[in-house]
């Protein structure tokens, strides 16, 4: 497992999810759209799950997607925080309440091979070790599940980080993982037919203070355990967002993101294979490869 540049400071983290629970939904435009181009890859899958556990669950919109896609499979909604679990129970409704569960991805309270489908939108990245974590997903999945996920990677938030980076060498912006790496640790894993690739996105602000109030409404700002404690200094915060004003076209600043997607299944008993990950050209046919759920 290649070592992150910093670490997460798990703590701040679920502190910070449980805090943006009430108004995560305002601002989370982007991951909404990541999780329904996710859940429309779904409609290429020959899957009839009777376990589906949505990892990262946050506010429950995609869990409720799931129940509604899969009504007679049990859908799972798995997340470290639990303020936000208390917003998916609200929205489920009366007659298929969502069960619920408070757990850490890298170590998940479920019974081996007891899951069908894992979902996964936006929540690896908040992992210290992947590897742990997919050895997790596998654990839990059945011969023949899949697992579908999405993540960040390097290039996400660059114009932040390079604006921060003008100003002083501290850390302000959360690391993410290369996708080949992410790849790599499917391998590791021992889950089968790993396919990765990756989507290009760009919100926009009027200005950079507006993009650090949607990050820290969505529980999504810096929690590297080498972060600076306390306040950061009117001088350097100017000089950051001065700094930041060098990206600025057609009168907007940009906040790109590099959204990581990826698949790959749990295998059939005898399978064996150390195959490098494949292109997003071929998702079709892997995903509908003899045998797989038909």
């Amino acid at each position: 497992m290649p070592d992150r540049q910093h670490t997460i400071d798990k703590q701040q983290a679920r502190l910070a999810f449980s805090r943006a629970a009430p108004r995560y939904d305002q601002v989370a435009v982007l991951q909404r759209e990541i999780g329904q181009r996710m859940l429309d890859r779904l409609e290429l899958v020959r899957l009839q799950p009777e376990v589906i556990l949505d990892i990262g669950a946050g506010t429950g919109v995609a869990t409720a997607a799931l129940a509604d896609r899969y009504r007679k499979s049990r859908v799972l909604a798995l997340d470290f925080a639990f303020p936000m679990l208390l917003q998916t129970r609200k929205r489920g409704n009366w007659l298929r309440k969502p069960r619920c569960i408070c757990g850490d991805l890298e170590q998940l309270p479920l019974a081996d091979q007891s899951v069908d489908l894992i979902y996964s939108n936006a929540a690896i990245q908040w992992s210290n070790d992947l590897d742990s974590a997919f050895g997790e997903f596998r654990r839990v999945l059945r011969p023949g599940g899949l697992l579908m996920f999405t993540t960040f990677g390097p290039d996400t938030l660059k114009e932040l980080r390079a604006a921060w980076a003008a100003v002083d060498s501290g850390s302000h912006v959360s690391t993410f993982i290369d996708m080949h790496d992410v790849g790599d640790a499917l391998l590791r894993a021992g889950l089968a037919d790993p396919v990765m690739d990756v989507d290009r996105m760009t919100l926009t602000y009027e200005r950079v203070t507006g993009l650090m109030r949607d990050l820290k409404i969505l529980g999504a700002h810096n929690v590297n355990s080498d972060r600076q404690r306390g306040l950061t200094g009117k001088g350097r915060l100017q000089a950051m967002q001065e700094a930041y004003e060098t990206f600025r076209r057609d009168r907007k600043l940009p906040a790109s993101y590099e959204v990581v997607y990826g698949h790959a299944w749990a295998p059939e008993a005898g399978y064996r294979s150390n195959a490098p990950s494949v292109s997003i050209d071929r998702i079709g046919l892997d995903l509908n490869r003899a045998g797989r759920g038909a």
